[in-house]
């Protein structure tokens, strides 16, 4: 590979934490809520891993915090090819100023990830710059909103007849249902550098509002060459099969002066169920004692009702193995630091589509303290081993 494209959703992923479940159409929630920017960290361990494998690569980008600046401290000199509009830099909307290449200006350059005003027409318009310069990759930073985006262009483009151009994704949003993503910001770099060959993969997206309110609505979007690598992730399954027993048994050991946070998903709630809590299905709840502390809360509101001692429970996601930084960002490091216990939970039938479990917190001190063999319960008296990777 001689060249890459790089473009980031600067306010992928910022709705996670504070329990907003997305970003789409919730920014400004976001921002009142406090919200911190996640995607550009992510797109500079990305590119920092790249430049370790690739220094000599050449990168095209967009303006400011779309992509030049984590370029530019990854240690690349990258070419912009693509200005979002500076006009309302407060604003969510843009008119989708473009440029052939050279300097940005000021006011571009100054621009803050949590008020750039970039959408996804910004987006779009810079893929199709990559691709008209003849990429050999599109590198995006984001969730599936963004892979939806990319591969939109370049589908568009290959119907023009351009050469189908690959995209790999790092993952930096809240839910990832697609097939084009990394593992690992750090994987994404590494893959980058040293793939030799493509193969189609699934880019699926979901329903934000429905998401929000307790249903998973998804939908194939598009089929798109994707890099080979054993470090991409597969697309999201829903496993079958009664967890009943399970919820049955875990319920029957409930200890009373212990806080259990309890993760989203269909598994974890039938525990919850089981206890006679009514669960937010896609949120994070607190609870103790039969008294629910928080519901579908913030990682704030889980801290400031965290007792010690306390209990994590969370399941991973189907096909992907996630227990950790996949649609539960709310349970934060400084949450899992805060927790004593953390309980896997899953169907036998699910883990058997699961090779590893896998955590992504933007915490490798966090990450390194889980990985290793996990006991996962299985069932009302059954557990099994998992690596966590």
């Amino acid at each position: 590979m001689d060249s890459l494209g790089v473009v980031v959703n600067p306010i992928a992923g910022m709705g996670g934490r504070v329990g907003l479940k997305g970003t789409d159409g919730k920014l400004e929630e976001a921002r009142r809520r406090g919200a911190e920017p996640r995607a550009p960290d992510r797109a500079r361990e990305a590119l920092r891993s790249l430049h370790r494998r690739a220094p000599e690569l050449t990168v095209y980008t967009a303006a400011a915090v779309m992509g030049e600046r984590a370029a530019r401290d990854a240690g690349y000199e990258p070419i912009v090819v693509y200005e979002p509009s500076e006009a309302d830099a407060n604003s969510n909307t843009n008119t989708n100023a473009s440029a052939a290449g050279g300097d940005t200006t000021n006011a571009a350059r100054s621009l803050d990830p949590t008020t750039a005003g970039t959408d996804a027409a910004d987006t779009r318009a810079a893929v199709r710059a990559f691709v008209d310069h003849g990429v050999d990759l599109v590198l995006f930073v984001g969730g599936d909103g963004t892979a939806v985006d990319v591969a939109e262009v370049l589908a568009e483009k290959t119907e023009a007849g351009v050469e189908p151009t690959p995209m790999l994704g790092v993952p930096a949003g809240v839910k990832i249902y697609s097939s084009a993503f990394a593992v690992t910001p750090a994987d994404a770099g590494r893959i980058a550098a040293e793939f030799d060959r493509v193969a189609d993969r699934e880019v699926n997206d979901i329903d934000e509002q429905a998401y929000r309110e307790g249903e998973v609505r998804t939908e194939l979007k598009a089929v798109v060459p994707v890099p080979v690598a054993p470090d991409v992730q597969s697309s999201k399954q829903v496993s079958s099969g009664s967890v009943g027993s399970l919820a049955a048994g875990f319920a029957r050991e409930i200890d009373a002066d212990r806080t259990y946070i309890f993760g989203p998903g269909g598994t974890v709630g039938a525990i919850e169920s089981e206890l006679e809590i009514d669960p937010s299905p896609l949120g994070v709840d607190v609870w103790r004692d039969g008294t629910m502390l928080a519901r579908d809360a913030s990682e704030d509101e889980i801290l400031a009702v965290l007792e010690e001692p306390a209990t994590i429970v969370v399941s991973p996601i189907g096909g992907q193995g996630f227990i950790f930084g996949r649609g539960n960002h709310q349970i934060s490091p400084a949450v899992i630091r805060r927790a004593d216990d953390v309980v896997v939970v899953a169907s036998e039938s699910k883990l058997e589509e699961i090779d590893a479990l896998r955590v992504d917190t933007d915490d490798e001190g966090v990450d390194e303290s889980l990985r290793g063999w996990m006991r996962v319960r299985t069932g009302r008296f059954t557990t099994r081993l998992v690596n966590v990777v």
